[in-house]
């Protein structure tokens, strides 16, 4: 019972040892097997024979004839056979990459073909409606603009101007582009104030004349003021009661002129003349900070300011552009404007140069013609040599203009006159 007790007590151990030691001795029999069959594969050749030196060559032959076999596929189920050389080099050879295939375009058969049904959208006929609108406000503000020139009839006063001022081609023109562009409407932010500056007898006070003749003739006197310094507030006269009696004279016409929706014109003549007070009164109406109706305005202001200037320029630079004369005029007349009174500020400068002696000629014609003389060329000539002149690069420009003309036809003996047109 004792050796009993002592070899079932002995077993139990021995049985302990059994069943761990199995599991151990499973792997070790698979890792040697692992070997074996790694170093029967990695003895082949490229060409996959075996040298007969090693031992147990039956045994290796098989397994070589076994990875041999294989033909590259992948096994179904996990195997320990190593992969040869020529299977891992091509395992490591670049796969090229499959390019999907586009999907075939189904194209219809010989079924009739329909374009897909238009709606009609309503915001297409909104946006026709207002463009058809805006085109019609566009249209009927540029027919208002015609009217407003057609109205004041600009296009006869150009015709005037031309026909009338000699030698003045381009103060004519720059003044006409002034007067096209504010009266084309009636609404403005400024008043427009145009300066005429230039020489004795060049055409400055006979265009204010002119301009004051025909906005008379398409609107009424009370909207065109003609203002002679040295006649209206001469240097006698109450400078005080010369402000009141400005101020006044303007302030009622802006006022019936903006009643009717018209634009008064005033035209002052003898600036140079014009005493300070009076300029600070009447810039007072040049402001932008005033209603309305005393933006709707033009002013015309004709000086003998920077006359002298003008004439030194001409004689000096006669074979200049009349573009470049132009500009160098302007800023030379502003200069001296400027340094006069700050009323020139906001002016429009428009220059007046000298006239040649053919001009002179023109200015005796039309005198001789409005008193009622034959147009004698050779009477005309001589009475244009009569005259004085500079002359330069062989052009003679008159020392008075035009201003000597009038009295040197009065001194015409009667017997020379032929008929009197103004009493025919």
């Amino acid at each position: 019972m004792e050796k009993q007790e002592i070899s079932d007590g002995a077993g139990i151990p021995q049985r302990k040892i059994t069943l761990v030691s199995s599991p151990v001795r499973a792997v070790i029999r698979m890792r040697k097997k692992i070997r074996t069959l790694k170093n029967g594969c990695l003895q082949l050749d490229i060409s996959g024979k075996r040298s007969t030196d090693s031992p147990k060559s039956a045994f290796r032959q098989t397994s070589a004839d076994k990875c041999k076999s294989s033909n590259f596929e992948k096994p179904t189920i996990f195997k320990f056979d190593s992969p040869t050389l020529a299977e891992v080099s091509l395992n490591h050879q670049p796969r090229k990459s499959k390019r999907k295939k586009s999907r075939p375009v189904l194209y219809p058969g010989n079924a009739r073909k329909y374009l897909p049904v238009e709606q009609k959208s309503k915001a297409k006929r909104c946006l026709i409606l207002f463009i058809l609108i805006v085109g019609f406000q566009i249209l009927n503000a540029i027919e208002n603009l015609d009217d407003n020139v057609l109205k004041y009839d600009l296009e006869g006063l150009e015709k005037t101007l031309k026909r009338d001022v000699f030698g003045q081609q381009t103060a004519v023109a720059k003044i006409m582009d002034h007067l096209k562009d504010y009266l084309a409407t009636h609404y403005h932010n400024k008043p427009l104030v145009v300066s005429l500056n230039g020489p004795s007898g060049v055409g400055k006070s006979l265009m204010g004349r002119l301009l004051a003749k025909h906005f008379r003739s398409v609107m009424d006197n009370d909207f065109i003021l003609q203002y002679y310094v040295l006649h209206n507030c001469p240097k006698s006269s109450d400078v005080a009661l010369c402000q009141a009696e400005l101020s006044n004279l303007i302030s009622d016409m802006i006022s019936r002129a903006e009643i009717e929706e018209k634009i008064p014109i005033f035209i002052f003549d003898e600036m140079e003349a014009m005493s300070p007070p009076l300029l600070d009164v009447l810039q007072g109406f040049f402001q932008l900070n005033q209603t309305n109706e005393y933006l709707n305005a033009v002013y015309v202001l004709i000086s003998n300011l920077g006359g002298s200037e003008i004439t030194n320029y001409v004689l000096k630079n006669v074979t200049n552009s009349i573009n470049t004369v132009e500009h160098d005029l302007c800023q030379i007349v502003w200069s001296i404007l400027k340094g006069h009174h700050s009323i020139w500020k906001v002016a429009e400068i428009v220059p007046f140069v000298l006239l040649e002696q053919k001009h002179v000629m023109s200015c005796f014609l039309d005198e001789l013609l409005q008193e009622g003389f034959y147009p004698d060329k050779e009477k005309i000539k001589n009475l244009a040599e009569e005259l004085n002149y500079y002359t330069v690069n062989g052009t003679k420009y008159s020392t008075t203009g035009c201003k000597e003309v009038v009295g040197r036809v009065n001194l015409l003996h009667p017997i020379h006159r032929h008929i009197d047109l103004r009493t025919a």
